[in-house]
């Protein structure tokens, strides 16, 4: 598959800044008909280097950094185990919550029963915290901003269902209004920012959320 509709932030000699649209894997699915993703698309279109070091969701689109060879990978990856970057989210969720921020600090667990959906789970969840704080207030929806401190699969989506608010969009866990108010999930990966793992030095990326 081609490059056409994804665009590249930034690239060097040690890493690859992309902003991934949705509705595309981050690596590739277990099914056949999943093998079509981000890194294999760059492998075959220029970049046979480039290594995943996070993931995005399918439906979640924004910035994702890649490394171009194993020293870089080693350590990105370390700096994101460690905590060592900075991540925000921009998002719409349904209705306008009642404070200007705060934070949800509630342990998430896969559920298999609903596969493949999260739940907080109090005994054997994982810990798990997401600040949040409203940049406009749209009347039946809020645009907000969401700083994730842990990673968790569907932390953002699960958190903000859990006060009360779901992404709009969002097939897994909107009700029914929430679902139909956008025709995507509404969630962004607007922000990232690292050292980077050659120069030492930190840098900071931008994109600003399609919706």
């Amino acid at each position: 598959m081609p490059l056409s509709n994804i665009q590249m932030i930034h690239q060097d000699a040690a890493l690859l800044v992309i902003n991934k649209p949705t509705l595309l894997l981050s690596v590739p699915g277990r099914a056949d008909d999943n093998k079509d993703c981000l890194v294999t698309r760059l492998q075959e279109n220029g970049y046979p280097e480039a290594r995943i070091v996070h993931r995005l969701d399918w439906e979640t689109s924004g910035l994702i950094v890649l490394a171009r060879d194993a020293d870089s990978h080693r350590e990105l990856s370390r700096q994101f185990h460690d905590r060592e970057t900075e991540k925000a989210y921009t998002a719409l969720c349904w209705g306008e919550p009642g404070q200007q921020s705060g934070s949800v600090d509630l342990p998430l667990r896969y559920d298999p029963p609903t596969k493949p959906r999260h739940v907080v789970d109090h005994d054997l969840g994982k810990h798990a915290l997401t600040y949040w704080r409203v940049l406009e207030r749209c009347g039946h929806y809020s645009r907000v901003e969401l700083t994730p401190i842990t990673g968790r699969s569907h932390q953002l989506r699960v958190h903000m269902l859990s006060i009360g608010h779901p992404l709009l969009g969002d097939r897994l866990y909107a009700h029914e209004q929430a679902l139909a108010a956008h025709d995507r999930l509404c969630l962004h990966a607007s922000m990232l920012a690292l050292t980077h793992p050659q120069t030492g030095k930190r840098m900071r990326f931008d994109c600003p959320a399609p919706f």
